[in-house]
């Protein structure tokens, strides 16, 4: 089985294209794979949230995802009306509660819909448990977990990892069986010939930065 450590944030719109890409890539090739997410946020607490609404160089960098967006059936706003864009930290707390119901994947992808598609505010705790509800989570069990801070410190060490053991420059960052994939056009096209190939560069397309997200 293929082991996939996909580095990223739930604020990161080319992450959420390239999983989706890949996913369907994965699919049809009927490659057997496990995806792990990893967390890496961009706008760590309590730095300043970033205005992405209002920034016009970022949404046209935005752009080279439109096409790739509706070709995998996304329906993705670019950016979200939800300004400043939100903590994730929360979110990741979530996700490592997920992990343990063997759900991960199903809430993640909640998670990054609800945002670029629903431009709901995914760094309100509110939002977060009725996400936790869809992906069949024990809601009242995932608040009190986020409420304590129950997976606060394990977020925190991803984090860490991520950037100073990963030391990745841009997200998402991929690695196949540890090897790093670089992706440009977004496309589930591209996933597949990776996936077949196992290709290894440290050159791509745009993506965003652990600094901003451009």
């Amino acid at each position: 089985m293929l082991d996939i450590l996909f580095v990223t944030d739930f604020v990161c719109p080319y992450c959420l294209v390239a999983k989706v890409a890949l996913e369907q890539a994965l699919e049809e090739t009927g490659i057997e794979a496990q995806i792990r997410v990893q967390p890496l946020e961009l706008t760590p607490e309590p730095k300043e949230r970033v205005d992405v609404c209002h920034d016009e160089e970022r949404k046209k960098r935005y752009q080279i995802l439109v096409e790739p967006a509706r070709a995998l059936g996304l329906d993705m706003k670019l950016p979200p009306s939800v300004c400043p864009r939100p903590y994730t930290r929360l979110a990741f707390e979530g996700l490592f509660f997920a992990q343990e119901q063997r759900q991960e994947n199903v809430y993640a992808d909640l998670v990054y819909r609800a945002y670029f598609e629903a431009e709901q505010d995914i760094g309100d705790l509110d939002v977060l448990c009725s996400l936790a509800g869809k992906a069949g989570l024990n809601t009242s069990a995932f608040r009190q977990a986020l409420e304590a801070g129950t997976y606060t410190a394990q977020v925190k060490e991803a984090v860490d990892y991520s950037r100073n053991t990963l030391q990745v420059s841009g997200i998402p960052s991929i690695y196949l069986n540890d090897r790093p994939i670089s992706i440009e056009t977004y496309t589930k096209e591209e996933m597949i010939q990776l996936l077949q190939e196992g290709q290894d560069t440290s050159s791509g397309g745009f993506c965003c930065g652990i600094d901003g997200c451009g």
